[in-house]
């Protein structure tokens, strides 16, 4: 799967998908300098120019196992609306994903996330499924209108007791299998009624997530878990605000500007309700990471680019500053009102995002390759996903870059890893995603043996489930689900990941 480097990196990290499931990214949706046709890329995923030759790297896998430090904490992640189902189950409130998937043509096959992986009713025998496995954690999201149906506490909203009582038998149904929890407070799900009042676009859509944040805190303020508050605010920004391929679908560039900060604002109230309550365990945001490379004369591209994807959520979460480069009409860059962007950062905001976290939790998929026009690179093979450029030694790239480049970084997590299988149907006996993973955590273990803090590892996904606007038609479990029945078969790859966890190490081959 893995191949070697035809064009040497620039040293510049970008945000995975480069925010489109299409492959074209940024460039694709015609909100960087350049743009190409986005359902028929050309030179976006055509253009195979490599860089200037350099040195290649000398290292090889090693002969002997590669062991993790005692103590590594191994799971694999959902996400509460890709595998929950029961959409109207025990007063839920109606998400942004519901009215999306609800709308002709929004999903490839027209499926929606009822009942999906079916989650909600089936959850013991899947954490059953997980011991089995060796699993020692597990990563799974809160579905927000579960919890506040209306999205608001003010105004006649209430909190839903059923909604925090089934995330409560959930949280004690891992910790009575020993195993850690892992919780995201924000996987994509808004609810409906906040987004009919601007959603992420308007400043005050912080404030509710931070009223629910709040609520989840107390309720579980006794459990000792691994806090996500946003999972990828990139996504949810450039391809449901600037784009149109998620919900909301807004396809407006400065709405997708503003859902950037406000995403940020979100994160940082959150950690600020979490220390005020007295929460137990440790805090951060997840965001989607990729080293970027950029072909002959494309430095400056690549630099804005880096900007665009990566820098506008590391720097402000790390630094409390956000770069300079990131909005404009140059090749790289995103293409919005710069001056509207920096009008939304009110006194005190960036010390609100730069709340000191416990971890950082990257997700990790593929690389990234810009020329200097801007156009996308095609410079590794593709996943069946398409956007996703399988390079696995990009994951040691990012691992050592970011304590490099952030002194103050706190320790790692990696959230999210992981491949579709080749088609719909899914397979039993799954050999890319294996080799996927192999490489992967031979490369993450690299990085840990030269001194990367890196303390817990999240294959994607547990089951195959509802896969956004490509519906049931990817699957990207290491267990497969037949949706007929809800039987679940553990792949291939499963039973390899198995052994890596109970061994704690992962083999040369």
């Amino acid at each position: 799967m893995d191949q070697p480097n035809p064009a040497a990196p620039s040293g510049r990290l970008v945000a995975r998908r480069t925010v489109l499931e299409m492959g074209c990214g940024l460039v694709g949706l015609g909100l960087l300098g350049a743009c190409t046709d986005h359902d028929h890329p050309t030179d976006a995923t055509t253009d195979t120019t490599p860089a200037p030759e350099q040195t290649p790297t000398a290292w090889a896998v090693p002969a002997e196992p590669m062991r993790f430090p005692q103590g590594f904490v191994w799971g694999s992640a959902t996400s509460a609306f890709q595998v929950e189902g029961s959409s109207t189950a025990d007063g839920r409130g109606v998400s942004i994903w519901d009215t999306f998937a609800a709308q002709p043509g929004r999903i490839d096959d027209g499926s929606t996330a009822d009942p999906t992986a079916d989650q909600y009713r089936r959850w013991e025998s899947d954490l059953d499924l997980m011991v089995d496995l060796g699993l020692q954690a597990y990563r799974f999201s809160i579905s927000w209108p579960r919890i506040v149906p209306t999205g608001y506490l003010t105004g006649g909203g209430e909190v839903n007791q059923k909604g925090l009582d089934h995330y409560r038998r959930l949280v004690d149904g891992l910790l009575d299998r020993g195993m850690h929890p892992a919780i995201t407070l924000y996987h994509w799900d808004l609810p409906q009624p906040l987004q009919d009042a601007g959603g992420w676009a308007v400043r005050d859509t912080a404030d509710r997530f931070a009223d629910y944040a709040a609520v989840v805190f107390e309720s579980l303020r006794d459990v000792d878990a691994t806090w996500l508050t946003i999972n990828e605010p990139k996504t949810t920004a450039m391809v449901g605000y600037a784009g149109t391929e998620h919900a909301p679908a807004l396809g407006d560039i400065d709405a997708g500007l503003a859902a950037v900060h406000h995403q940020l604002l979100a994160h940082g109230k959150a950690v600020q309700a979490f220390r005020e309550i007295g929460g137990r365990g440790g805090i951060g945001i997840a965001l989607n990471l990729m080293p970027v490379y950029g072909a002959a004369g494309a430095e400056l591209a690549a630099d804005r680019l880096d900007a665009a994807e990566n820098r506008l959520y590391l720097d402000p979460v790390l630094r409390g500053t956000y770069p300079d480069e990131a909005v404009g009409d140059k090749p790289g860059q995103l293409r919005g009102d710069r001056a509207a962007f920096e009008a939304l950062v009110q006194p005190g905001d960036l010390e609100t995002i730069s709340q000191p976290c416990d971890l950082l939790a990257v997700q990790y998929y593929g690389v990234a390759g810009i020329d200097k026009t801007g156009a996308w690179l095609q410079l590794y093979p593709p996943s069946s996903a398409g956007w996703q450029q399988v390079h696995a030694e990009g994951l040691y790239e990012l691992l050592v870059r970011l304590p490099a480049d952030y002194p103050d970084v706190p320790p790692l997590v990696i959230s999210e890893n992981g491949i579709p299988d080749p088609d719909a149907q899914g397979q039993i006996d799954d050999p890319q995603r294996l080799d996927f993973l192999r490489t992967h955590l031979q490369q993450a273990a690299r990085a840990v043996a030269e001194g990367v803090d890196l303390q817990q590892y999240y294959a994607w996904s547990f089951v195959d489930n509802f896969e956004w606007a490509r519906g049931m038609t990817q699957r990207w479990g290491i267990v497969h689900v037949d949706y007929d029945t809800q039987r679940r078969t553990p792949k291939s790859s499963a039973r390899w990941y198995s052994q890596v966890v109970r061994t704690n190490a992962v083999p040369p081959a």
